[in-house]
């Protein structure tokens, strides 16, 4: 078999800066709308699109690609474009739809003659607008053999299935997993060792191939290395049989109880079914941004913390008060397989992959209860409890300490290298500061926001990383305790503004800030581990559902 790598460049989308306008006054620009902007400056919240009809779209498409080509030689012919990712087009004609679809592709063409246009196909999961019709018009807008499409969350919402193959255009099946390189335990190993196999075996199917869109990895290894073999399976793969000889070669031996805890994992953390997009929600990092009183805290427990929700729940709470933690399991099963972790410490401690597994399942019992006791804060709080409140806070702040200790015991969850990696591509203290701001607002505000108004994008980047649960998670969530006791023992309702505004400038001040934290571990993961388990979930009634 021949493996090999292949180069793929991007290619005009259309997009074009406003001051094209200056350059070339009759060019025919529309403004689209706004991306996740606050302050909708238009030096940032909005693209303009290039009308496909226009001369210039061409032109620029093949200059663009004639440019690469001079910079990087020839290559593998294979351009990606992706002109209407999460951005809805001004126009709903098909027929606009496939005269901009065939201009995209001219433009490549002209460039090179042998082009192929490889399209993400997010847009067709992410926006209602791409009906059969308008979806249909862009698709079959290029010659057939010349486009193909990454069917992107294929493993959750496959689009192959319900567009007859994509309407003939040969595709790429691909999991996605991940968003933002959030830190949570999760997958659907089910979907992965059968999807592949029933899209290739399926009447008429237009599958060329599988591949991985992840926008973050180094997380959920178990996940990462069945997609891997998926290329070379031509049978559904039974994961329970999988899962066993996995913990063998992840650990280098056989240890009875860490392959019961691994088929736990199996049916409950990596079996989630409920349809639900996973993006990190967990309250330490993705704090509510609401005022406490119209928190649902009977939403919020899901009726019954225990056990897994319902997709019909899942989806209700997205219309809550707030974005609840996604829950599709029984934490009091995963508390069972954290216990078989750990009375496996005395093999397996010396493992670096067992250490850890270990300290991600301790986090994620961890997290979970996180979020119950910040409802039972809540709970507090509305039943003007102001001694609930002060001691229930005083019992989370101390767990994201706690936690914030675990974490640094691995050094796959410190903050110091995401910072560190970012100063060291720096040619100059200027640009190093630039890129350490950059990479330490990533992961929090990920910037435009006003002095009382966070971004839309807060905590997109969440990460549960020694250093950032220790001077941010922590103390944002002490700001608005402070509020939440201040409210109670004043009689008046709590005051959002103030709350935003200390908050805001909490998290400007840590993107601006210059400390360094370490890039080794310091800890011992299973001592640390057992002590956690002890404190928090051993005997607290919390899961015992």
């Amino acid at each position: 078999m021949l493996l090999a790598d292949f180069a793929v460049l991007p290619a005009f989308s259309g997009n074009v800066p406003a001051a094209l306008q200056n350059v070339f006054p009759s060019a025919k620009i529309t403004q689209l709308g706004n991306w996740f902007s606050v302050k909708s400056d238009p030096r940032w919240c909005c693209t303009y699109l290039l009308d496909a009809t226009d001369p210039l779209f061409i032109e620029i498409g093949r200059a663009f690609i004639e440019q690469q080509l001079k910079e990087y030689g020839r290559t593998s012919h294979i351009y990606n474009c992706d002109t209407f990712d999460e951005n809805t087009p001004p126009v709903d004609s098909p027929e606009y739809i496939s005269s901009l679809g065939a201009a995209i592709y001219s433009g490549m063409q002209s460039g090179d003659s042998d082009a192929v246009w490889l399209m993400q196909g997010w847009l067709f999961s992410y926006d209602p607008f791409w009906r059969p019709p308008q979806m249909k018009a862009l698709l079959n807008s290029v010659p057939l053999g010349k486009l193909v499409v990454l069917d992107l969350f294929a493993e959750v919402k496959p689009i192959w299935s319900t567009s007859k193959q994509f309407y003939g255009v040969p595709y790429i099946w691909c999991m996605l997993h991940n968003f933002a390189g959030n830190i949570e335990m999760y997958g659907i190993l089910d979907s992965i060792a059968f999807g592949p196999v029933e899209a290739r075996t399926s009447e008429n199917t237009t599958m060329v191939g599988v591949g991985m869109s992840m926008e973050g990895i180094e997380q959920n290894p178990v996940v990462y290395d069945l997609m891997s073999e998926m290329a070379f399976q031509h049978e559904k793969v039974d994961v329970k049989a999988w899962i066993n000889q996995y913990s063998v070669r992840r650990y280098g031996r056989s240890v009875p109880a860490i392959q019961d805890a691994w088929n736990v994992l199996y049916h409950t953390v990596y079996n989630c079914t409920d349809g639900a997009t996973d993006k990190n929600r967990d309250v330490i990092v993705a704090f509510p941004d609401v005022d406490p009183s119209i928190i649902s805290v009977t939403e919020g427990k899901y009726q019954n913390y225990g056990k897994p929700v319902s997709k019909e729940a899942v989806l209700k709470s997205e219309t809550s008060s707030y974005d609840h933690p996604h829950l599709w399991y029984s934490t009091s099963e995963v508390i069972r397989a954290l216990e078989l972790f750990i009375a496996s410490g005395n093999e397996l401690s010396a493992s670096n992959t067992y250490r850890y597994d270990l300290i991600d399942l301790t986090r994620q019992a961890l997290a979970k209860y996180a979020n119950e006791l910040f409802l039972n804060i809540i709970e507090a709080y509305q039943l003007n409890d102001a001694h609930g409140v002060f001691q229930l806070s005083r019992r989370f702040l101390e767990l994201v300490e706690d936690m914030d200790g675990l974490l640094a015991c691995h050094d796959g969850f410190l903050l110091g290298p995401w910072l560190e990696s970012a100063k060291q591509l720096a040619q100059n203290e200027e640009q190093e500061k630039q890129y350490e701001w950059n990479a330490r607002t990533q992961i929090t505000m990920w910037f435009d926001n006003t002095q009382e108004e966070a971004s839309l994008l807060r905590d997109y980047g969440n990460k549960y990383w020694s250093g950032l649960l220790r001077d941010y998670y922590g103390p944002r969530a002490a700001i608005y305790f402070k509020y939440m006791i201040e409210s109670l023992e004043s009689g008046d309702g709590f005051r959002l503004k103030d709350w935003r505004r200390e908050w805001i400038k909490l998290t400007n001040d840590w993107q601006n800030g210059r400390n360094v934290y370490p890039v080794e571990s310091n800890g011992d993961a299973l001592i640390t581990s057992q002590w956690l388990y002890n404190k928090y979930l051993q005997g607290t009634g919390v899961f015992d559902h």
